[in-house]
């Protein structure tokens, strides 16, 4: 899965290499990220808190604390909209990643 935001800022480590050395498969990407995050109905708000919230799900400490910043930076997503988030992620998946994902997120509101 590749994780990404709207702006072609993507999370997965290997996309530089992927951008350098494969462009024509990079450009699908990014069309792909750009057919996933139209805003039709949800938000793109909306789409960055479901999109946190199966990177804490998946125990992926990088692309979760990537998420919760630029949500944070992006839209003032609050710390309490956050846990709500790592709530569902507690139901759904289990306290590791909930645990995992509470962790991060006092990293990242420490700075």
């Amino acid at each position: 899965m590749v994780n990404c935001m709207k702006e072609q800022v993507f999370f997965g480590e290997g996309m530089a290499m992927v951008k350098r050395d494969y462009p024509d498969l990079y450009e699908a990407i990014v069309a792909l990220n750009e057919a996933a995050y139209t805003g039709k109905v949800l938000d793109y708000r909306t789409q960055k808190l479901i999109a946190m919230g199966i990177n804490a799900a998946a125990s992926d400490e990088r692309a979760t604390k990537k998420q919760m910043i630029s949500a944070i930076k992006e839209f003032g997503v609050t710390k309490d909209e956050i846990v709500d988030v790592l709530r569902v992620v507690l139901l759904t998946s289990g306290m590791p990643p909930f645990t995992k994902g509470m962790k991060i997120l006092g990293e990242v509101m420490e700075k």
